[in-house]
């Protein structure tokens, strides 16, 4: 059984430790965290729960942690930190910080010899490996991905951290007219405001200065300055009655020509529908956790992405019952 270490138990925390409950080959050994140990109440009986700075102790204990925090301004912090210690896993979303994110991951993981894998998820992710295969199979085509309508994790997180914020939940929505003009054929070039809106909710702090709340949601870098936004202004009956979900989904389009003239018009579409963005999401990382740890059974170090992993490193079956199953 596969030793797997959590930090951070939050909704991806716990959507680990139910993905882990449903993988045969693995076990949940220990819950890091950053908050009193005896505040945090986990599912699985008979797994301690241990406070994030004696994670040091535990080398050599589990065979991976998977790190479960915001993209904002945990994971830069805490990736590589602990890449130092383990092998690690994590879900980075923040897609214009990926090469920096990378970069200091992969130093910290090769200085031990560990392996990490960044940004497991579906996007990025498994919408990463779909415009992949689709650009490399139309070559003449353009790349369409849209978001939504649901629940972004990190935007929401990012929001939580602004000064005077109490609680928010962002929802990403895909301008309908730009996915009917893709789905057409009509290759449309389209801006980042063209393609989807964005809608936040925030429950304030008494004494909030919620114009400046609004101004940072809708000014700040990477996450919302791009997009149309609309800030509403919630109280906490209405937030925990109408926006407690985290539904999520998307579509990942490649509109493209084949012929000796570009005569024949095609359409590769990958689309998800989520019921629970955190729990989807967790159990694509706890995959991947299975095969970061073949690679680097195979002598592999550094830090990886899903790019880097041969699909039937995935899977629990054997590679005659995926021969024979799946392919």
């Amino acid at each position: 059984m596969t030793k797997i270490a959590i930090l951070g138990y939050g909704n991806l925390g716990r959507g680990v430790e139910c993905a882990i409950k449903n993988s045969s080959d693995m076990e949940l050994v220990a819950v890091f965290t950053r908050r009193d140990p005896s505040t945090v109440k986990i599912q699985t009986a008979g797994v301690p729960v241990v406070k994030a700075d004696e994670a040091e102790k535990w080398v050599g204990k589990i065979d991976l942690l998977i790190i479960c925090g915001g993209s904002a301004t945990d994971l830069p912090v805490l990736t590589p930190k602990f890449a130092k210690l383990f092998n690690v896993i994590d879900s980075f979303d923040t897609h214009a910080r990926i090469p920096e994110h990378f970069a200091n991951v992969d130093a910290a993981a090769k200085a031990a010899g560990n392996i990490a894998m960044i940004s497991v998820g579906w996007d990025p992710g498994l919408f990463s490996l779909n415009r992949v295969y689709a650009e490399s199979i139309l070559a003449n085509g353009k790349d369409y991905t849209f978001w939504g309508k649901g629940v972004s994790q990190g935007h929401s997180d990012a929001v939580r951290r602004i000064e005077g914020v109490k609680n928010a939940k962002q929802y990403t929505c895909p301008v309908e007219a730009a996915l009917e003009a893709v789905r057409s054929g009509k290759n449309p070039d389209l801006t980042t405001r063209e393609k989807h809106t964005r809608e936040v909710f925030v429950v304030a702090k008494e004494g909030a200065d919620l114009a400046k709340i609004e101004n940072e949601i809708k000014t700040m870098p990477n996450y919302f300055s791009d997009y149309d936004t609309t800030v509403h202004f919630i109280d906490e009956e209405e937030f925990n009655k109408n926006h407690s979900g985290l539904a999520h989904g998307g579509f990942v389009i490649r509109s493209g020509k084949t012929g000796w003239n570009n005569e024949h018009n095609h359409i590769i579409e990958y689309s998800l529908k989520l019921d629970s963005n955190p729990e989807f999401t967790t159990s694509v990382l706890v995959a991947y956790a299975r095969a970061a740890l073949r690679m680097k059974a195979n002598g592999v170090t550094g830090c990886k992405t899903v790019l880097d992993v041969p699909p039937a490193y995935l899977s629990t079956m054997s590679d005659e019952d995926l021969r024979a199953h799946c392919l």
